[in-house]
Parts: C-alpha cells; structure tokens; sequence
C-alpha cells in the first residue's frame, strides 16, 4: 500500500519542538490526544501547518513549518510536565525551509471553497493526495528522497 500523505496542524512553536527534537523528531496532534495518531501509518508523510507562531496567537503566520516521514512504532505517551501527558509518534524529518502557504493556495487539490480555504485545518489532522504533498516539498525546497519522493514525477 502507497503511503498516505497528511496535514497537521499546530503552532509553529509546538512543530519546531518536535521538528528539531533529538535524536528522533516526534509528532503530536489535536492538543495530544492519541486517535488521530492511530490513523497514520509508518511510512506516511506528514506536512506541518502552522496557522500562527505561538498557541493561540493572532500573528498569521500561516505557514507550514515542517515535513517528513512517520518513522515504525505505536504512539506513545510523554509526560509534558504540569500534569499534562500526550501522545506522540516519531518522525523523521526532511531537510525543507518553512513557507507560507498563500502561494499554493490556487493549485491544492483538497481545497473545495478558495473564499474558505481554512475551513479544512480546523480538523487539526487531514489527509491530502499526493499532488498537494509534493506541492508542498517542492515550495519548502524538501529533501525528495527523504521524503520518498525521488521516483515520482513532479
């Protein structure tokens, strides 16, 4: 079975933690919480869309901000500290440059409305085709064959 190609949706703050965590980056979706983890498979690719720098901020950054592979394993729980416990799953991150999503809004496949664009990322976790990942990759300069990329035509 092909990999699946998904949106997450997070503070830019939250996906640089997880982007630049060593020695394995990590994901964490919908405020932690362990269901939408299960949907994705090892394998999978993963692009990171933060709506704003910090949470709940009103900066508009409007960018994404990471992208790469989910690496094998379950979710797992991490304690964040002050009683807050999430689920996380590993990644493996390719190398890319953070970009603002205006620019590709024209040619993405999975948005139906272009006057409600973000209406689809208030599901915090959504899957795109493979068309709009590699949209994507290209416009954040990702590593291709990190990203399994390297066989399939542009």
């Amino acid at each position: 079975m092909p990999p699946r190609n998904w949106i997450a949706v997070a503070s830019a703050e939250h996906a640089r933690l997880g982007r630049d965590h060593r020695p394995l980056g990590f994901m964490q979706v919908c405020h932690g919480k362990r269901p939408p983890l299960q949907r994705i498979a090892a394998g999978d690719r993963m692009a990171c869309y933060a709506p704003a720098t910090v949470y709940g901020g009103t900066d508009r950054l409007q960018s994404f901000v990471s992208i790469g592979v989910v690496k094998p394993g379950l979710p797992y729980e991490f304690d964040m500290g002050n009683g807050f416990v999430s689920w996380r799953r590993d990644m493996h991150y390719a190398a890319a440059f953070e970009t603002p999503i205006a620019p590709l809004l024209g040619a993405f496949e999975f948005i139906e409305n272009p006057e409600r664009w973000g209406a689809k990322f208030r599901f915090g976790l959504f899957d795109v085709s493979t068309h709009d990942m590699q949209l994507i990759a290209r416009a954040m300069q990702a590593d291709r064959q990190a990203l399994g990329f390297q066989d399939l035509p542009d």
